[in-house]
């Protein structure tokens, strides 16, 4: 009785979902096609296009089709309930549209995927989920074939018109990662085809629901034929049918939705900071911080600066100093801080100590030590020094190994005599020592600590009872979820970047998760528990790999237990390179944080506080990679997902995230050099805005420096209003001039720095201001460099004619009121190659001259002169000798610079130096630089000549990535008591070969990585680039002049690849022809081989364009690796 209600249940539910579909008004079904390509692009893209529209005609829905990415906003995809994504390839969307997409799922979006929709955005997790598996590969040679579909789910709208055995002919798609909740409609017959994969199990279409919204997915489609089949296109009309749901229109106010991102701001409370390490926040939201070299720095809520509380005395060698701190849970009553330190002395030890902080100051007397830990200051590096406070105010405190990880990029187990500092095995992996641990413990009251239930050792000779967690290399931040308790913290891992057969893994950073106390592995194991080799470094032999089960600690350095507790994993890991298992992550640089979980129910109902979507999420975020994740956990606490938090607002170094009072974010920036005092080293607040936003004021201008009289012609109109209200415009320009005009033209008549700022006003009263300066009184130089021969490729055994000419309004020319000296020519070759922004930001070596001669202008026009001189001795000290005596002095510049602003006296004598609060310290050091320029020894300031000839023979034979690159500045001598201004040019000439793969925009054309040994020939990782029928390459700002003829360095494999023709075209595919030609390939032919191709003659840079016709149009052209351009 019962299975036979349940049967009629069933039914009725069916019967009901049916009546609710054939019963809706399908006007209300309103469906936008994407059908962008970033890399393989389906000749059956149009036939589709029109069956849909035809589709749309005869069931009465609306259809807009579009291949442009920025169509994914709120503002455009609020329109529609439907999206289909018709044979997508590749990467279509970038991190905001993905963010768009995502959110319209969750808004309650319908999502249909047809063929190629699979092999498409396999860096974005969510979309792998939502479609529900990625592609794997196909049959080929044929790639089309006859094969048997059986359908598996009758009842549902889009499969029930069709036969349960349906014969087609399609290309049949394998996959991998497929989800195990979707509902599958159709099962391919791996037996009526040959070149499946998945086995007897094998969807080819599905469905299900998904984030708030609802997916179906079909892995038919590939033929221009299909789109003509009735049965497919049905089975199409139920699927758009299904992922429309009830018709209504998507609803962004659901909770599901991720935000909107410019819902967020960030606010800089304070800037130029000297290595900020820990904040936390007061009750009265008052936030303290640290910087590593011992500053206590407070920032009161409400306030314009931060206050310097103290100085703590702490020993900052090696990665030692003021680590950490954190408030006591109870501060309202007691007024106790704890710090994590380094003392100042010749211990090599860490403290952790409580102190009293009452009336914005640290008493000194009041310190309680209640951990000391021995160290080494042998050796760098990792000291760590995470402090916190979890529920039950039981306080967690990190320390990192203390081990050199300079001696190897793998384990180090250095079990040498006297190698103690490279082996971690002494800290980490011993049960009887604290380094390489997170400890646990409850403070009480009169300076000590007690032992909480829980930690890892409860028998002392066992291990310390403090240790939680061990067998950590540099925890360097660490969280405590507040509900339950689960301990969170980065792991920085080392350096390896390949597997090595002889000393196990690569290097990993891990987020670790503790739910309960345990052992995580290092030195022994990194990542998901891969481990290194047990290697003898005395005698260079390697051993057997280690066990993660049953770890053993033999170093004669270790002092505890010689069986460990087994390996915990982390919760998720990368290297520097691609994650296959976490792509979101990126590549690069590496150093994993872990920020805090989220509850909505800890913090005041308000527009402020963080939105219900991130409630139970955890924030991880990374140093050098500059992300936040926000992960999403399961009611287990295990990993969900994770997806990209604000990605496109500009993190610097963040070292600390935590959350304020009112559920919002506060953050300390360390900035972007290590070990220093950096200007966008910051304290920061991200708000967020539920209600109406804050606007964007923005300046734009056509002109921000010039001679007076000068006008500009300024423009607000870059400003929004992201709740689309009318703005009002107030603008002040720096003179007592303002305006109210969008965009008002003003007049500077007299020279001076002036700061305009634009206010933007919304009719609730919100304002956003921004800055910017005119600097009127001085134009900028005009500077040319003209040369002859090629502007793109140099050649072995050639020279190159130059000229720099310069032109100033107030200087003159060269020759005329301009001195030839104080132009800067100067040359470098770079063997890996180069970047624009990095000649003119980052590389010195090109920019010294050019600096010599700022700081040089910037003396002239100070008084320094009236008491010193360049070598004859006045009240002060000669230039010269000053920069005699600082010569090799690192410091230097930074000390005599404040010296300068601030004044002194005792080092030339006891005659005091008058102090120059009016000089920037950014101009001081250049005026310092140009000093210490001035050493006898010293090269800095030379120069090429402003005219003449270059040889280029800085090359090595067989170098083919470097670049030559030129650099001509002049800095002019002021004008009108303005500052003097610099004018660069940069030229770079490369060798004449660019990578296939090096095009600026494609059509038809997939890329493919290939590692060396994969085919014959390829002795190194290359990406090919595959044109197929009627693809087109372009290459940007290519000059051809002096180039005779092309040479294709091409791949081919006759199964895949029928070669054809192609045309060389300048300027766009219906430009001039200036070269074509046929390539042919063999039966035999595998590997790699050349096409040449004559080219007429072409002056200049022009856009080179190939476009190519396959000899089979089933088939790619050819793999494209390289083209060499060749001199007539």
């Amino acid at each position: 009785m019962k299975k036979r209600y349940i049967i009629l249940l069933t039914l009725a539910v069916l019967v009901a979902a049916a009546y609710f579909y054939f019963t809706r008004d399908t006007r209300d079904i309103k469906v936008l096609v994407f059908s962008k390509t970033a890399e393989f692009r389906h000749e059956s893209i149009p036939a589709a296009k029109t069956a849909i529209l035809e589709l749309a005609k005869q069931h009465g829905f609306s259809v807009d089709t579009t291949e442009n990415s920025d169509d994914f906003n709120e503002a455009n995809l609020q329109n529609y309930n439907v999206i289909v994504f018709l044979h997508t390839t590749g990467d279509v969307l970038n991190d905001a549209q993905q963010l768009e997409m995502n959110r319209w799922i969750q808004a309650g979006g319908g999502f249909v995927g047809v063929h190629a929709a699979a092999d498409t955005e396999y860096d974005w997790p969510w979309y792998g989920e939502l479609v529900g598996a990625y592609f794997n590969g196909h049959p080929s040679d044929p790639n089309v074939r006859d094969a048997t579909v059986r359908v598996v789910d009758k009842t549902h709208l889009s499969t029930q018109h069709l036969p349960e055995s349906w014969p087609r002919t399609d290309e049949w798609y394998n996959y991998k990662e497929i989800k195990s909740d979707i509902n599958v409609l159709l099962n391919l017959d791996e037996l009526s085809y040959e070149g499946g994969t998945n086995g007897e199990n094998h969807p080819i279409t599905w469905y299900r629901d998904f984030d708030g919204g609802r997916s179906w997915y079909t892995g038919l489609g590939h033929t221009n034929e299909a789109w003509k089949d009735q049965d497919f296109l049905t089975m199409l009309w139920g699927g758009i049918q299904y992922a429309a749901g009830p018709g209504t229109p998507v609803d962004y106010n659901n909770s599901r939705v991720a935000p909107e991102e410019n819902r967020f701001q960030k606010n800089v409370l304070a800037f130029n900071l000297n290595e900020p390490m820990e904040l936390d926040i007061f009750p009265n939201e008052d936030i303290l911080f640290i910087e590593r070299k011992g500053a206590i720095k407070l920032f009161k809520k409400g306030a314009d600066s931060v206050k310097l509380v103290t100085t703590f005395p702490v020993h900052s060698e090696l990665e030692d100093g003021l680590l950490g701190f954190a408030i006591d849970p109870d501060y309202a009553s007691n007024h106790w801080i704890y710090l994590f330190y380094s003392p100042v002395g010749d211990e090599p030890k860490q403290h952790l100590s409580r102190f009293t902080f009452e009336g914005d100051s640290l008493h000194y007397g009041s310190e309680k030590v209640l951990l000391t830990v021995p160290t080494q200051r042998q050796e760098c590096c990792h000291s760590a020094g995470s402090v916190e406070f979890g529920p039950d105010r039981l306080l967690y405190v990190s320390l990192g190994d203390n081990t050199s990880p300079r001696a190897t990029g793998y384990g180090p187990i250095d079990e040498g005599e006297g190698r103690s500092p490279w082996d971690a095995q002494k800290s980490s992996a011993n049960t009887n020592d604290l380094r390489g641990k997170i400890l646990r413990i409850k403070p009480e009251g009169d300076g000590t600590y007690s032992i909480p239930d829980g930690n890892l050792f409860t028998d002392p000779a066992k291990g310390r009872p403090e240790i939680y967690v061990m067998g950590l290399r540099n925890p360097f931040r660490i969280s405590i979820d507040p509900k339950n308790g689960y301990l969170y913290w980065g792991d920085v891992g080392p350096d390896a970047a390949k597997d090595s057969a002889g000393f196990g893994s690569r290097g990993y950073d891990e987020l670790n998760q503790a739910k309960k106390a345990g052992n995580f592995g290092w030195p022994y194991f990194i990542g998901n528990n891969f481990p290194y080799n047990h290697y003898d470094y005395t005698n260079n032999k390697t051993g057997p790999l280690f066990d993660p089960k049953k770890p053993v600690n033999t170093s004669p350095n270790n002092t505890g237990a010689k069986d460990l507790p087994p390996a915990t994993p982390p919760l998720y890991y990368y290297p520097y390179a691609e994650s296959t298992e976490y792509p979101l992550v990126g590549e690069g640089g590496r150093n994993a944080m872990a920020g805090p979980v989220f509850y909505k129910d800890h913090y005041p109902e308000s527009d402020q506080r963080l939105p219900e979507y991130y409630d139970k999420k955890l924030f991880t975020y990374d140093w050098m990679r500059g992300w936040v994740m926000a992960v999403t956990l399961d009611d287990n606490g295990d990993f969900v997902r994770m997806e990209r938090f604000l990605p496109n607002m500009l993190f610097n170094n963040m070292v600390d995230l935590v959350i304020s009072p009112t559920g919002d974010f506060y953050a300390l920036e360390y900035g972007t050099n290590w070990f220093t005092q950096n200007m966008d080293a910051r304290l920061i607040h991200i708000t967020y805005s539920s209600g109406n936003r804050v606007p964007l004021a923005v300046i734009e201008a056509d002109k921000m420096i010039g001679k007076t009289p000068f006008a500009v012609q300024f423009s607000g109109e870059a400003s929004k209003d992201f709740d689309g209200d009318a703005l009002s415009y107030a603008w002040a320009f720096g003179d007592g001039g303002s305006s109210t005009e969008k965009n008002p033209v003003y007049e500077y008549k007299t020279p001076g720095e002036y700061k305009v700022s634009l206010t933007v006003t919304d009719p609730s009263g919100e304002v956003s201001t921004a800055e910017a300066a005119v600097l009127a009184g001085n134009d900028l130089p005009e500077i040319k460099l003209t040369f002859k021969g090629n502007q793109s490729f140099y050649w072995s055994n050639s020279t190159f004619d130059y000229e720099v000419t310069v032109q100033d309004a107030e200087d003159g020319a060269i020759n005329q009121g301009i001195d030839p000296s104080a132009v800067t020519f100067t040359a470098d070759y770079l063997a890996r190659g180069y970047d624009v922004t990095e000649i003119m930001q980052g590389h010195q070596a090109n920019m010294e001259a050019s600096a010599f001669l700022v700081g040089k202008a910037l003396m002239e026009t100070s008084d320094c002169k009236a008491c010193h001189s360049l070598t004859e001795k006045s009240v002060g000290p000669t230039f010269t000798a000053i920069a005699d005596k600082y010569a090799g002095n690192e410091g230097a510049v930074k000390a005599l610079a404040e010296k300068v602003i601030k004044g002194g006296s005792g080092v030339w004598g006891d005659l005091m130096m008058s102090p120059h609060p009016q000089l920037s310290t950014a101009d001081t050091e250049k005026m310092i630089a140009y000093i210490l320029s001035l050493n006898k020894n010293s090269a800095k300031g030379a120069g090429l000549p402003y005219k003449g000839s270059y040889a280029l023979n800085k090359h090595k034979a067989g170098e083919t990535e470097g670049s030559y690159i030129f650099t001509a500045s002049y800095t002019d001598k002021g004008a009108n008591g303005m500052k003097p201004l610099t004018a660069t040019k940069v030229l770079s000439l490369s060798y004449p070969i660019i990578g296939g793969d090096k095009f600026s925009r494609k059509k038809n054309v997939m890329t493919f990585n290939v590692t060396a040994g994969m085919m014959p020939g390829i002795e190194k990782d290359m990406t090919m680039t595959l044109p197929s029928d009627d693809g087109v390459l372009q290459y940007d700002n290519i000059d051809l002049t002096g180039i005779g003829k092309l040479k294709l360095n091409l791949v081919v494999a006759p199964t895949y690849f029928s070669g054809g023709s192609m045309n060389v075209l300048i300027d766009s595919v219906d430009g001039q022809k200036i070269g074509s030609g046929t390539f042919e390939t063999g039966l035999t032919d595998l590997g790699f081989k050349e096409m040449v191709v004559d080219i007429a003659p072409v002056d200049g840079p022009h856009t080179l364009v190939f476009t190519f016709k396959c000899a089979d149009a089933s088939k790619i052209f050819a793999g494209l690796a390289s083209i060499e351009f060749i001199k007539r």
